[in-house]
């Protein structure tokens, strides 16, 4: 469940985000009447991300052996991925997300326009959302758990979207999403060695140094069941008996993505800070407008 709350806090603030530049650009250009489109393309855009999760998950649990082990490595694959460039493209490009998202508003001069606008930039989202979810799915973190944990995400993620759009000079984003980005790398690491483990058990690779024997192996307590395992299981990839090729695709993995995060975020000025920055001076902007 921590990782799908993870997740859905994290894409659920940037969506927040993106909405409330595109409201208060709104309201700043005296359009409130076409606040209405923005929100029925948001939640048109919300609705098909769902419906196409559930559509996928409720496809995907029907195979079996072989077929699901495909899936699911690919699933992993792909959601580490995606993720991993998320995570940098948020960092690189949020300096100019405000006036870019200002910049399309101003060419959309009817209320389907911006319907368009608000499903577009909100889909993007959904569906990465979508594909981590999927991704984060295992074997004692999966159904109802990884629903429960989005749902709880997103309803943070709305709060902070309210405190951003009301009050954004009170909410450090460049904080938040530098911790977001190191915690989801880890959880992007465990899905670089969940996909290892798949691939290797669908080609059938059982011996060898790199497949047994584990390199650790823990029996009981905490870490081999109950809540603690599942939660680090779920969030960081954590196994309690993992082969060797599992551990070395996740340091692989690791070591240089966050060495890379960490470096850039000490160097520059991160984008995420430029991002709150405009989104602090379009909420002040809005909360003036008559």
């Amino acid at each position: 469940m921590g990782a799908s709350v993870l997740i859905t806090l994290r894409e659920g603030l940037e969506i927040s985000l993106v909405l409330a530049i595109l409201a208060t650009s709104l309201v700043r250009a005296g359009r409130s009447d076409a606040l209405r489109p923005m929100w029925i393309g948001a939640g048109v855009a919300f609705s098909v991300c769902v419906l196409g999760g559930v559509a996928f998950h409720l496809a995907v649990g029907e195979f079996e052996g072989t077929s699901e082990q495909l899936i699911e490595g690919a699933l992993a694959a792909s959601a580490a991925v995606v993720l991993t460039w998320m995570i940098f493209w948020m960092r690189r490009n949020a300096r100019g997300m405000s006036s870019e998202l200002r910049a399309k508003l101003a060419e959309a001069t009817t209320p389907t326009s911006v319907a368009v606008i608000a499903f577009v930039a909100t889909a993007r989202e959904g569906f990465e959302t979508v594909l981590f979810l999927l991704g984060a799915e295992t074997g004692s973190s999966s159904g109802a758990s990884v629903v429960l944990g989005g749902l709880i995400g997103l309803a943070i993620a709305a709060v902070l979207g309210v405190v951003v759009y009301r009050r954004g000079q009170q909410l450090n984003l460049a904080t938040f999403f530098k911790v977001t980005g190191v915690l989801l790398i880890f959880f992007a690491a465990g899905l670089v060695g969940k996909a290892f483990h798949e691939f290797r058990e669908l080609f059938g690779f059982e011996s060898g140094a790199l497949i047994s024997p584990p390199v650790w192996e823990i029996t009981s307590g905490p870490f081999a069941e109950g809540t603690l395992h599942d939660f680090l299981n779920g969030m960081f990839g954590w196994s309690s008996d993992p082969e060797p090729i599992r551990v070395l695709a996740y340091l692989a993995y690791l070591v240089p993505v966050l060495w890379i995060f960490l470096a850039g975020t000490r160097t520059s000025r991160s984008g995420t800070a430029a991002a709150s920055g405009d989104t602090t001076a379009a909420t002040s902007t809005a909360s003036a407008a008559p």
